[in-house]
């Protein structure tokens, strides 16, 4: 159910108004609901409509929403003028990463709009003539009476449009500098930090400010800490974002991910409105006042939770001595030295059933290295304990091969031909053929099936080394190759039928009793989520399958994020030697090494973070007072209807 702006207590928190949807989805729905609306109704009486639109991918979903309302409703786009935020600058308007390529492949090319009344700031204009053409756009959106409803996004600076921190609330459109955060969020479209352009044109903070409604839209964890700085922190032009609580009708629409780090979310005792019938937000609670405090759950006191806004949780639960109890007994019992079960034993209070033993336990892995980075010291253990253990690699991965590395493959194989005299002509032409476009490309050009089938096969070859060495046999090693992945560019296609035929037939093909899936929608570039959903929809299509009842599916998260302690139903400790072999597997992804091509804004390697990420979880459960591990690798149980569902939240 969507929760309302200002739901009670939270109002001393938030500084302008929120709803928060169920998905992003819901959210993008209601947008297009609003856009559609406003269109006929002006359409009703023949006026006009002025849109200022956003790119990216937050408003994909917003878009795709009103082609479909166009397609199967009738909504006509003849009475809307478009004004785009930005582009960046220089910017050929051809180019993959042109904002206006996006707009029309996205939108303006599915919908009866007039293109004369589509605007896009000028990413060609010759450097002196930047200012009058900013000047021009000023002038366009005033002629055409002022931008009625306004699309934003926010960056990870808190940027609105590219107005980076230290734009003022006034400014209007003008040619800026990046900020280097923005410039890293943007190098996986511009296969690499230094292609991305160091400036861009902007609407300016003040003309945003002059529509008459605003939607600010964020979706995932990515977001959350920049969306509690903008609603909750102080107005400051070091979080642009900030100053759009300045306006009259401005609001933040929300899924669960992006609002996580807002008071009424992520401490809602602290607004004085929360449900202690729920298990799981008393441990989280728990928690909380653990690190807030510096203690471990079983010296909290009554006062600990007094003089911390809980006294209502002591007063329903007891003392503060049986809630301590509690919850210090449901967080020790998720953890396991057997992630597919001990055989044989009494397993009331384990996470995973001890029965079948072994079991059919199949790794769903969106690119070829998240299996061993995401969970590799249980992948070794699952093996090393007797089960049956698969890998379906989703995704070709070929997009994070540098060109460089597919060249020194090309090299390899015609120096082998020389020196062995073997293969033919034809190969030795594909070779030639490949390698002189690999030299001749520019970095953001899209790749050759060629190049594809190359680079696909490099990361083929590094997965089955790392599978290899986890012990899993070569049958057990499948690659599924999904479609929508196969574009050559970091754009992606829609989820199709094929993509999640290809899921159902893994599943119906092992017919596991786990599944492990990556629940990170933190991911970057989308194809977690993407993935997720394919095993979502293959799931509901075999829901009545007589094997489904019995598997359990189980979550991880990637290189980008880990559980919350209150999602966390299964924590599996690693000794010192287990995590050096995790790190052994990883390094098997030679492509990925020294820095991956897409790295995100941590740059780091991915045996860094993970080692990081393991080793900070261990130290989590130690301040509350769980053994001392080494490191430890945290899961949460999936509700999906048709599966088995003990223990699921």
């Amino acid at each position: 159910m969507e929760q309302k702006a200002h739901s009670a207590g939270s109002g001393r928190f938030e500084k302008m108004p929120v709803r928060i949807f169920p998905d992003s989805a819901a959210a993008s729905r209601f947008v297009a609901g609003e856009i559609a609306a406003l269109i006929r109704e002006r359409e009703a009486r023949g006026a006009p409509v002025v849109l200022g639109l956003a790119t990216g991918s937050t408003p994909l979903a917003v878009y795709e929403e009103l082609i479909r309302m166009h397609r199967e409703e009738g909504l006509s786009f003849r009475n809307v003028t478009a004004f785009n935020l930005d582009e960046y600058y220089p910017m050929d308007p051809s180019s993959l990463q042109s904002y206006v390529r996006f707009m029309k492949e996205f939108f303006f090319d599915h919908v009866d709009i007039d293109p004369r009344r589509t605007f896009i700031p000028d990413g060609t204009a010759a450097p002196g003539e930047v200012e009058a053409r900013c000047a021009e756009y000023e002038r366009a959106v005033r002629d055409a009476g002022g931008v009625d409803i306004q699309l934003l996004g926010i960056g990870r600076t808190g940027h609105i449009g590219f107005n980076e921190p230290g734009s003022p609330p006034d400014s209007t459109t003008r040619l800026v500098t990046l900020d280097r955060l923005t410039v890293l969020d943007a190098a996986g479209d511009f296969y690499g930090e230094e292609h991305v352009p160091s400036h861009a044109i902007t609407m300016g903070i003040g003309t945003i400010l002059s529509a008459r409604r605003i939607f600010l839209l964020a979706w995932g964890e990515g977001k959350a800490d920049i969306i509690r700085a903008c609603i909750e922190g102080p107005e400051t032009d070091s979080v642009p974002a900030s100053f759009l609580r300045r306006h009259t009708d401005a609001c933040a629409l929300l899924d669960p991910a992006s609002a996580a780090g807002l008071t009424r979310v992520a401490t809602p005792w602290l607004t004085g409105s929360c449900d202690w019938s729920d298990d799981r937000m008393v441990r989280r609670a728990v928690a909380w006042l653990c690190r807030t405090t510096s203690k471990p759950i079983l010296k909290l006191t009554g006062r600990d939770y007094i003089d911390h806004g809980m006294y209502d949780l002591v007063d329903r639960r007891g003392d503060a001595y049986s809630i301590n109890i509690q919850v210090f007994n449901d967080i020790q019992h998720t953890i396991t030295s057997w992630p597919g079960g001990k055989p044989g034993t009494d397993d009331s209070s384990r996470p995973e059933r001890a029965a079948p033993f072994p079991k059919r336990v199949l790794v769903m892995s969106p690119h070829p290295d998240d299996d061993v980075i995401s969970m590799g010291g249980t992948l070794i253990r699952l093996v090393d304990q007797g089960h049956e253990v698969h890998v379906a690699y989703q995704t070709s991965g070929t997009i994070a091969v540098n060109d460089d590395d597919a060249l020194r493959f090309l090299d390899f194989v015609d120096e082998f031909h020389r020196v062995f005299r073997t293969g033919g002509d034809e190969s030795r032409e594909i070779c030639l053929r490949t390698a002189g476009f690999l030299r001749e490309k520019r970095p953001a050009d899209a790749d050759s099936s060629d190049v594809r089938r190359i680079k696909a096969l490099i990361r083929r070859g590094e997965a089955r080394s790392a599978a290899r060495y986890a012990g899993i046999p070569a049958p057990n090693i499948h690659f599924l190759d999904m479609p929508f992945y196969e574009t050559g560019t970091i754009r992606k296609h829609t989820l199709g039928e094929r993509d999640v035929a290809l899921v159902v037939e893994i599943l119906e093909k092992v017919r596991p009793h786990q599944l492990f899936a990556a629940g990170d929608l933190s991911d970057p570039h989308g194809t977690h989520r993407v993935c997720f959903t394919a095993i979502r929809r293959a799931l509901e299509a075999l829901r009545g399958a007589p094997w489904m009842r019995e598997c359990a599916v189980w979550l991880y998260r990637g290189a980008w994020q880990e559980w919350e302690i209150q999602d966390v139903d299964m924590a599996v400790p690693l000794s010192p030697s287990e995590l050096s072999r995790k790190r052994s597997a990883i390094f098997k992804h030679q492509s990925q090494k020294d820095r991956p091509l897409f790295p995100g804004v941590d740059e780091r390697e991915f045996w860094q973070r993970a080692e990081a990420r393991n080793r900070a979880t261990a130290a989590l459960y130690d301040g509350l007072g769980m053994a001392e591990y080494e490191a430890l690798e945290l899961f949460k149980r999936c509700a999906v209807k048709g599966t088995c569902a003990r223990g699921t939240a």
